[in-house]
């Protein structure tokens, strides 16, 4: 019910392109949201997702909850899970737009999957380098296996807990130009990752954040990001928040359609 709730809201305050009055923001969308070209590289996405939805085969999926305790463990179709846990078609084809806009040259994407959103990005700039993290061993090869069939060989795939990897691993000489939040959509983790990251930051920056209205829980997450010193501009798309953090911006908030 909070989710038809949120939804209703979010239809009531949406807009389009002729609602908004940042140039940024506009070039954004009339140049990158609502770009009706097709684009080569979406049949290479439609084959990568039919390849997963063909394949029968299971695997033992765990995910994992605080550290790296396991949360729960099962048997589950390939076919399945990409059905069921990865991104859409639509949304696949929209991450490959933003970063063919942006042209990020270091991506960071945190919650792997089978790779649908992964090879979304890496396919929107060719030269890029894609870091991918997954806590699951077995979903991450399927990953790795699924990139070399399809010949996607910008991503470095990554099997570790978040929490534990962005602590440890020393961020501060790392800029990721693009961070695609798809991990743990919880309001304590996705703050976490939120806060370890920022030292990452340039001031062209864009991060993702999925499923933003998918608890209650998570839409408190967002209004704390939204408000924090640093962000600029936010775009609220229902299923993602997209932040900015150019300093040159008039701080502002939009809620659009796609």
């Amino acid at each position: 019910m909070t989710i038809l709730k949120s939804y209703l809201n979010f239809l009531y305050n949406s807009k389009n392109e002729h609602g908004v009055h940042s140039p940024f923001v506009f070039s954004l969308l009339t140049n990158c949201f609502y770009d009706k070209k097709k684009y080569p590289e979406y049949g290479i996405l439609k084959n990568y997702r039919n390849s997963l939805l063909l394949n029968k085969n299971t695997i033992q999926v765990t995910d994992f909850g605080a550290g790296s305790r396991v949360f729960k463990s099962n048997k589950r179709q390939i076919s399945k899970i990409a059905a069921t846990a990865g991104i859409s078609s639509k949304r696949a084809e929209l991450l490959f737009r933003i970063v063919n806009y942006f042209q990020p040259e270091n991506i960071l994407e945190i919650g792997t999957s089978l790779g649908l959103a992964t090879s979304a990005m890496s396919l929107g700039n060719k030269n890029s380098k894609v870091i991918t993290l997954e806590g699951c061993p077995n979903t991450i090869n399927q990953c790795q296996w699924q990139l070399q069939k399809f010949n996607i060989n910008n991503v470095e795939c990554i099997n570790t807990e978040f929490s534990s990897h962005l602590k440890t691993y020393n961020l501060q000489p790392t800029t990721y130009n693009l961070i695609y939040f798809d991990g743990n959509h919880s309001k304590k983790a996705t703050l976490e990752y939120f806060e370890l990251l920022l030292p990452t930051l340039t001031n062209d920056a864009v991060w993702i954040f999925d499923d933003i209205h998918w608890s209650k829980d998570m839409e408190e997450a967002w209004e704390i990001i939204k408000n924090h010193s640093k962000v600029k501009v936010t775009i609220d798309t229902f299923q993602w928040g997209i932040v900015f953090f150019r300093k040159e911006q008039e701080k502002e908030h939009f809620v659009i359609r796609t």
